[in-house]
């Protein structure tokens, strides 16, 4: 498969993807590269780094075929991809991308680790390459709207909501770290981000929205404390995990609309 294959495969997802890189960037895992706010001066090198590491995933799966296991060293693979920028450009640019890159990472290991058929193998390295390249437009499409001046630069603290919607939205970003996250086989971390960002964050529209949707607030409850924390805590697939989001950030922009209109016949009445 080429470059091309992937790019065009993807060129829907990313032209949907857009409005993300308009809003405020933050990164709250500890220091990153200031190349992550000169994305457009580095897409040569990230570029560069994606062909290495497909290149070191297939130079790993040829030496298992000629020695097994302990020839192709799959604990490698997590320290390649965290020695790369692209790592933290990613990571910074569009989170959900970077979760699929995780699943990939562990895709490929587990299934050398385990003896896997050259077959399935060759299917997680696939999975990998195309959330590789993914990412790589994603990461373009992100410098673009960077050098337009229509995003932050990334800062290492978290921003404060200034009100209910924005707040609405944070939600929503902090739901793609928790599979980032899980998807990085750090599932404690993934439940104190569901926590923290239940307390911290819907906690305090919820008052708003109850006299708006009560039972709304209700399932969402639920969804924080119990239904999401318990499929990261049972070990369900990173599928599962992810769906079990993707629902949640539904109900949240259902609230999203809810809170807008009544916004708008309160500016109506005055």
């Amino acid at each position: 498969m080429t470059i091309n294959w992937f790019k065009r495969q993807h060129l829907i997802t990313l032209m949907t993807t857009a409005a993300l890189f308009t809003a405020p960037i933050t990164f709250a895992n500890g220091p990153v590269g200031e190349h992550v706010n000169h994305l457009s001066d580095n897409l040569e090198t990230y570029s560069q780094e994606v062909n290495w590491l497909s290149t070191k995933v297939e130079e790993m799966i040829s030496r298992y075929q000629e020695g097994g296991v302990e020839e192709a060293k799959p604990d490698l693979l997590v320290e390649y991809w965290e020695e790369v920028k692209f790592h933290s450009a990613i990571e910074t640019s569009y989170v959900p991308v970077y979760a699929s890159i995780w699943q990939g990472l562990f895709g490929v290991k587990g299934a050398l680790e385990e003896q896997a058929s050259i077959e399935e193998i060759r299917k997680q390295q696939r999975f990998l390459e195309e959330s590789l390249w993914q990412a790589l437009g994603a990461v373009k499409l992100a410098a673009q709207y960077q050098d337009k001046g229509l995003t932050e630069k990334v800062t290492t603290s978290q921003v404060n909501p200034s009100n209910s919607l924005e707040a609405l939205d944070a939600i929503k970003s902090r739901l793609d770290r928790v599979v980032a996250k899980y998807a990085e086989k750090l599932p404690k971390e993934a439940v104190s981000i569901v926590h923290d960002t239940y307390l911290n964050l819907f906690e305090g529209v919820e008052g708003e929205l109850i006299s708006l949707d009560a039972d709304l607030v209700e399932d969402l409850e639920k969804d924080f404390n119990v239904i999401l924390p318990q499929a990261i805590q049972s070990g369900q697939s990173i599928d599962e995990v992810r769906q079990v989001v993707n629902t949640m950030k539904g109900k949240i922009d259902t609230a999203h609309s809810l809170l807008e209109k009544s916004a708008e016949e309160r500016k109506d009445v005055f």
